[in-house]
């Protein structure tokens, strides 16, 4: 086994992790606050974020920490999982949830995975007129949210979610019938 970690934001995450958690190969999930390290805007780091700061413009995008068995699924697919879940070319808005911390974003531990990441997305972008919003930026910093957070939509299965699960299965359903 290869762990491997990547950081995805795409909109609430809790739609986002319980979607990551179903994914072959995905090894654990954890959601929290993520910053991306950008050239000409980095705020002071503080050790800990409150959802009501992340709220209030912390400048932290909700994300969820992914690992998995590079050995048994690579950053690639986990990307093209992701983009199922998402509006690629949607900037600050999923669903109903609108603002900053709602962006997609792509946080990375090392350049390699940058790099995959930015591939993807060029490839990504040949399927789409407008332009392709989730940034991909390395990991500057990523905060565990509160306890009531983690796994919510385990806990909560009737709880808002922006992410229609019955329209993934249908999509990647044609798309796999395509392939045949």
């Amino acid at each position: 086994m290869k762990k491997e970690t990547i950081y995805l934001a795409g909109g609430c995450f809790w739609g986002t992790e319980k979607y990551m958690q179903g994914v072959d190969g995905v090894l654990e999930t954890r959601v929290g606050y993520a910053l991306g390290e950008k050239p000409l805007w980095n705020p002071p780091l503080k050790e800990s974020v409150t959802y009501e700061e992340v709220c209030n413009h912390s400048g932290h995008a909700e994300a969820v920490e992914v690992v998995f068995d590079a050995e048994k699924i690579s950053l690639t697919e986990i990307l093209r999982e992701y983009c199922y879940t998402i509006d690629p070319t949607s900037l600050g808005r999923q669903g109903m949830d609108i603002g900053i911390q709602y962006r997609t974003g792509i946080y990375s531990l090392t350049e390699k995975q940058r790099q995959t990441a930015q591939a993807f997305l060029d490839t990504l972008q040949k399927d789409y007129k407008q332009p392709i919003m989730i940034e991909n930026l390395p990991l500057r910093q990523f905060i565990q949210a509160e306890t009531y957070h983690q796994k919510y939509l385990e806990k909560n299965p009737n709880g808002y979610c922006h992410i229609n699960f019955e329209k993934i299965a249908a999509q990647k359903a044609a798309k796999a019938e395509k392939q045949d």
